[in-house]
């Protein structure tokens, strides 16, 4: 995430409804309580994006004149999410959050013209993008109960009592009422009787609690579903997750999608959070521009925290989406060995497969002959070799998969590719009869004293100083190494299994396969290719001219 320096708005976005949200809502509690609102930098740039405007758009678009179709905020307790999202709850209630076409010069945002007496107005310049409020706002709070609903509903009662505000939001213990029959709800878990409705915007806060087990995840998504069906959109708010639980914050983030807008300021990965000094650093960085915030009383807190739970204290405090003990690779680790960098057709490499069909991912991943491991692309588009069988009307396209080998048998020097043969036999016969045995060998992660071996290799490669290793710091594998977990064995032995059944690992064990393959070829000699008709040698370390 960038410093907040380059919070550089370079995009056509609702700047009336930012000014609108300045001018109108006031600092809820606290010794500035009745002040200005003015936003810090952070909040500033999740506002702007949220409300950044295609610039296609068309007056009489909803949501579809929005870049994003959705948000998501995700930052350390005590940043200042609670009034800054009842403040885009205001603005959706009563303030310019609608496209309204793009200013021709000299048009005017005035307040008086939808009721509200404050006398402000806000000229627009040419070619700015328009706003005005909801016909009738039909708005949720989300939490998963009445204590955390609390978080944004408190401020949002102080600012709908207070200044202008105040006539037009009629405040009560459970909703507020809006003008032209509009409300806002509030919904928990035990409080779901108006889910389902049509909704113009949701908020849902700490997402990071919502899972399948209270059954949220299901709230979420029908609320999110309620919204598009209005031409609405929706924000979440959260502390970092726990992986183990899928949480809707997890879902949101892993999201592929490239409507949704993700704020997480994920501190460096080689600072320690078990280090007092580190941890101070990794503070300040993720609690940069919420100037209330004192950085001692947030190091007491934490300290004390990590005595009993430190892996909270890092997810609430350090920003970090923390997995529990056990643990194959440390993310932190894995995410310090990123080094992307294009590797030429025709390099020689060795390739890791894991399949599945109709549950687990299917994946290829690749390593050169000096270690760096990466998930090669094929077809036109340059995709991943990365296959969700959900993706593909729940099972994996199998002649799409053999059609991306074939492509990286064709581009790369490929001098060795295990392939775990489960549930793939066939396709892996014919890559063996097209490729040759010695190239394309079965290689089956069912064995725990070759798999364990396997695991070692790469667990070590990766953590210790000198390594050559590194990787492109593909996304899909970062996600699938920290849901990895070490399952014993007999034997002082382990095992790869998955944190939970949800979450997949597929990819890990696509690396583990690949990396083997690359230090048996390593040993064997396979990466020196003589190029007589270009006099050129590849070597492990090194391409130089003879």
């Amino acid at each position: 995430m960038p410093p907040a320096s380059e919070f550089v708005v370079d995009f056509p976005t609702l700047w009336v409804a930012i000014d609108w949200i300045e001018e109108h809502c006031s600092v809820p509690d606290g010794f500035r309580k009745g002040d200005r609102f003015e936003m810090y930098d952070w909040q500033l740039w999740c506002t702007a994006n949220h409300y950044r405007v295609k610039p296609a758009a068309t007056l009489g678009q909803l949501a579809p004149a929005f870049h994003n179709r959705r948000s998501q905020v995700i930052a350390p307790q005590k940043t200042g999410k609670g009034p800054w999202s009842a403040s885009i709850i205001c603005l959706e209630a009563v303030g310019p959050a609608v496209f309204a076409g793009w200013a021709t010069g000299h048009e005017v945002y005035d307040c008086r013209d939808y009721g509200c007496g404050c006398g402000w107005s806000y000229e627009y310049e040419p070619g700015e993008p328009m706003g005005m409020p909801w016909p009738t706002p039909l708005i949720q709070l989300l939490a998963t109960s009445e204590d955390q609903v609390d978080n944004v509903y408190r401020p949002l009662q102080a600012m709908a009592k207070s200044g202008p505000l105040a006539d037009l939001m009629r405040t009560g213990e459970e909703f507020i009422r809006l003008p032209n029959d509009g409300r806002i709800d509030v919904v928990t878990s035990s409080a779901t009787s108006r889910l389902g409705n049509p909704i113009t915007f949701a908020m849902q806060d700490e997402t990071g609690l919502y899972t399948k087990t209270n059954k949220m995840v299901r709230v979420a998504e029908t609320q999110r579903r309620g919204a598009a069906g209005m031409g609405g959109r929706t924000m979440e708010t959260s502390n970092a997750w726990d992986p183990s639980e899928e949480s809707v914050a997890q879902r949101t983030s892993e999201s592929q999608r490239p409507d949704i807008f993700k704020f997480h300021r994920v501190p460096p990965a080689h600072l320690s959070y078990k280090n007092k000094a580190e941890r101070a650093k990794i503070h300040r960085f993720v609690y940069r521009g919420s100037t209330h915030v004192d950085l001692d009383a947030i190091e007491a807190e934490a300290a004390e925290l990590l005595e009993k739970d430190p892996a909270q204290a890092e997810r609430f405090f350090g920003n970090r989406v923390v997995y529990g003990q056990g643990g194959y690779i440390d993310g932190d680790v894995w995410d310090g060995r990123e080094a992307p960098r294009e590797v030429p057709d025709g390099t020689p490499i060795v390739l890791g497969f894991d399949g599945s069909d109709v549950d687990d991912w299917t994946g290829i991943r690749a390593e050169t002959a000096d270690g760096y491991q990466f998930t090669p692309t094929y077809g036109p588009d340059k995709v991943p070799t990365v296959w969700d069988p959900a993706a593909f009307s729940g099972q994996v396209p199998r002649l799409e998969v053999s059609a991306a080998v074939d492509e990286l048998m064709t581009r790369f020097q490929v001098v060795r590719m295990y392939a775990d043969p489960p549930d793939w036999k066939s396709e892996i016969d014919a890559w063996v009869e097209k490729y040759g045995e010695k190239v394309v060998i079965r290689w089956a992660t069912y064995r725990p004293v070759q798999m364990h071996a396997a695991c070692q290799r790469l667990l070590v490669d990766v953590g210790k100083a000198g390594s050559p290793f590194t990787h492109d710091g593909c996304p899909t594998t970062a996600i699938h190494q920290r849901n990895t977990r070490k399952a014993p064995r007999p034997g002082q032995r382990y095992v790869l299994a998955k944190a939970s059944p949800t979450q997949k690992i597929d990819l890990t064990v696509c690396s583990v396969l690949a990396h083997e393959a690359y230090g048996d070829a390593l040993a064997a000699g396979l990466f020196t290719v003589e190029k007589p008709a270009e006099n050129l040698i590849y070597t492990a370390s090194s391409t130089r001219r003879r």
